[in-house]
């Protein structure tokens, strides 16, 4: 394997179409199919692709604007993921909002952070774009600071 990185997981068979999915460090994950009979257990794996972005760049995004020292008091990310019709039905167009809360945030810190992380930093992105369109939209709501209504 190139590099010097590298992540081990086991899935292991739950019955019907579950899978416990664990990494090496012991850290578990219950995925199912949203087909399975009794109603899933747990997102499917392809939920989980769009949580792992979700993740993976609310972590780029956040640390960068704590090293900007950005006055975040809430911060959310959403992900919505369109998929082709045909199998393997892989997601063709991902949107993706990030809510920033806080007092005095810069917009356009937000907008770097952001840059940074889907053009530099997170490798779930860099890994669905080859196939799918992604766009980024944001929205800072101000909060009142401490004592004030």
């Amino acid at each position: 394997m190139a590099g010097e990185k590298k992540s081990e997981v086991t899935a292991v068979w739950q019955g019907g179409l579950a899978f416990e999915s664990a990494a090496a460090e012991g850290l578990a994950v219950l995925m199912d199919s949203p087909m399975a009979a009794d109603g899933p257990k747990g997102p499917s794996p392809t939920q989980l692709l769009l949580m792992s972005l979700a993740g993976c760049t609310g972590m780029d995004v956040i640390s960068i604007l704590q090293k900007k020292r950005q006055d975040v008091t809430g911060f959310e990310v959403s992900v919505v993921g369109q998929r082709a019709d045909d199998h393997p039905r892989y997601y063709t167009d991902i949107e993706i909002e990030f809510v920033v809360r806080g007092r005095g945030i810069d917009p356009r810190a937000v907008e770097r952070a952001i840059e940074l992380s889907q053009d530099k930093y997170c490798p779930v992105s860099a890994g669905l774009r080859p196939r799918a369109a992604l766009v980024t939209r944001f929205r800072v709501e101000e909060e009142a600071a401490d004592g004030e209504e």
